[in-house]
């Protein structure tokens, strides 16, 4: 048995966010119907230690009969940006269904870098109103970086004002992608002032209190609301929770993980019913996604590992195709 490996720069040429978009389309319709397999994932997270470490595995079939299971076991350090480093480090696994062989080692961080923009992609694609184009993203990171380059695939962009907790930050990634993007991209010192007329906004930051308020937002607004990732932390106030039409990557992680959800639910704002649809039922038709010009819509994104698993089988089938990455023999 040989196992193709792949380092994070030939999973980023394999899986273009255009094209990434389209199959994170596919899994969550996919999940929708019922086609695909995921336990919640487990997180492991001593009291002592300086990160976390998730583990998320799935399970899925093809339209012409092939099966995988996934495995992303990925460690999130939140440090690790001042010393150089992602603060995702991991692997994403793609094992046959059919026989249980290790196919595919590949790097986590490019997979959920490309793949959390493009479902926030497909967010977008359905909730944001068509003449969107004033994007706010909070946060100067990989994942505002991605998230820049999924809007940009689904609506006109007409600007893009960026903020960060330090402004040299947001010059920064203002400075590094100008030429990328036909729209400028405008560094603004406060959230305040990159959230206020936007019709579009994300927030992508690692803060675990509120960084955008309900007052600061127009009506008709879409929000990717994907930084926090745990029960106690969140990026969005309660009012604007309570105020928004919310949508869900998967309703059951979003009642056990969703922090922007559950400390508003606490506070006696919303409960489950809070919930409209999961992005997925959306996209099969099987629940309405917005409803009126003058809603705010939010989607909270926490990550599932059937998007990592449909990513990564797409990758390993495009590598085999060009004959990208390294075969390690691994049986003997």
């Amino acid at each position: 048995m040989d196992v193709l490996i792949l380092k994070q720069s030939e999973v980023e040429m394999l899986l273009p966010m255009e094209e990434c978009i389209s199959v994170m389309v596919d899994a969550l319709s996919a999940l929708a119907r019922g086609q695909a397999y995921q336990p919640v994932r487990m997180m492991v997270s001593p009291p002592t230690a300086a990160g976390i470490m998730a583990l998320m595995p799935s399970y899925t079939t093809q339209p012409e009969g092939h099966a995988f299971y996934g495995l992303k076991a990925i460690c999130i350090f939140p440090g690790n940006p001042v010393r150089g480093k992602d603060a995702i480090q991991g692997a994403v696994l793609l094992y046959s269904g059919e026989t249980g062989e290790l196919l595919s080692l590949m790097n986590a961080s490019a997979i959920t870098t490309i793949r959390t923009a493009a479902v926030s992609g497909v967010a977008t694609q359905l909730l944001a109103r068509s003449e969107a184009g004033e994007l706010a993203i909070i946060g100067s990171g990989v994942q505002a970086r991605s998230h820049l380059q999924a809007m940009h695939c689904v609506r006109r962009i007409k600007r893009a004002r960026v903020t960060s907790r330090r402004i040299e930050h947001a010059r920064q990634f203002a400075a590094e992608l100008a030429a990328d993007f036909p729209f400028p991209i405008e560094p603004v010192p406060t959230v305040e002032e990159a959230v206020r007329g936007a019709d579009l906004i994300v927030t992508a930051t690692t803060a675990t209190e509120p960084v955008l308020n309900h007052d600061w937002i127009a009506p008709g607004a879409h929000l990717n609301i994907i930084g926090a990732y745990t029960p106690t932390s969140r990026e969005v106030d309660t009012a604007t929770m309570a105020a928004a039409r919310l949508f869900v990557d998967q309703c059951e992680s979003t009642l056990s993980e969703a922090g922007d959800f559950l400390l508003a639910m606490q506070e006696g704002a919303v409960g489950p019913a809070h919930i409209c649809a999961e992005i997925g039922e959306v996209l099969i038709g099987s629940k309405p996604g917005r409803t009126s010009p003058e809603e705010i819509t939010l989607f909270k994104s926490l990550g599932l590992p059937i998007e990592d698993l449909a990513a990564a089988e797409y990758v390993y089938r495009r590598a085999l195709e060009r004959r990208v990455g390294t075969v390690v023999p691994f049986s003997v």
